[in-house]
């Protein structure tokens, strides 16, 4: 199947049916950044630390597959020259929306964040990249685009997913999948073919290894971590946070 159409119009499905991953920030959280008070996530509910950050005014940022008019305008309205890239068409048109709205320059993008040729090298300042990679097969691309598309010393700042979340049985609480998860290849043919019918996004489990391992391997330096929980009922969070959040720079 065509992985990356399908999800694109997963997410294109999600923007009508408000998911609150789609619902663009409010005038009252524009006019709160420009006065210097923000927050934006990476993972579900954790605010990424404000010294995470450099000064952004003027800072040029990627938002990848960051689409939904949540963090691009927030970094817009702290004066970054902001892009947003991303898969879905309705996703992007948020943030156009805001943009215009509010006099915030934001560029937009459609395309798969495996692969971000139409950027020239050391294109960004910062790339900030919200809890994504779970919608492509392959994350390695991923990293080795981000590091060519970054200045020298430019911030990559990236929301994972812990893969021992994805194997489990949230029910029972019990591993039933092995590693890597995949929707396409871990799940019963019936299963799947549920989440096609309802239109739901498929996605994919990656180790450790290729998630902050693949970070290191093209050359990034880890310079702080965290860890989240859902934001929504999950019998995981009772045993472990399922999800992270990286900063690594590039040297």
């Amino acid at each position: 199947m065509d992985l990356i159409k399908y999800n694109q119009n997963a997410w294109n499905g999600y923007v009508d049916k408000n998911d609150r991953w789609t619902i663009p920030v409010t005038e009252q959280e524009i006019t709160n950044a420009r006065n210097g008070e923000w927050d934006i996530v990476l993972t579900p509910k954790k605010p990424v630390p404000h010294n995470w950050f450099p000064n952004l005014k003027g800072l040029k940022v990627l938002g990848l597959a960051c689409g939904g008019g949540q963090q691009g305008p927030i970094l817009a309205a702290l004066g970054a020259d902001v892009t947003i890239f991303d898969n879905s068409d309705k996703q992007l048109q948020q943030d156009q929306t805001i943009s215009e709205k509010f006099d915030l320059n934001i560029k937009t993008i459609q395309g798969d964040m495996r692969d971000l040729s139409v950027f020239a090298d050391a294109s960004f300042d910062l790339i900030f990249n919200p809890c994504s990679i779970l919608f492509v097969d392959n994350v390695l691309p991923v990293w080795n685009s981000c590091y060519r598309v970054l200045k020298p010393n430019g911030i990559l700042m990236t929301g994972l997913m812990n893969p021992l979340a994805l194997q489990l049985d949230e029910e029972n609480m019990k591993i039933i999948y092995k590693q890597p998860y995949s929707d396409i290849h871990s799940l019963p043919k019936a299963k799947l073919e549920a989440l096609k019918k309802d239109q739901e996004p498929l996605i994919f489990g990656h180790s450790l290894n290729d998630q902050i391992g693949g970070q290191l391997a093209v050359g990034f330096h880890l310079t702080h971590i965290f860890e989240d929980y859902w934001d929504v009922d999950n019998n995981i969070n009772d045993y472990f946070p399922a999800f992270m959040a990286t900063r690594a720079v590039k040297p």
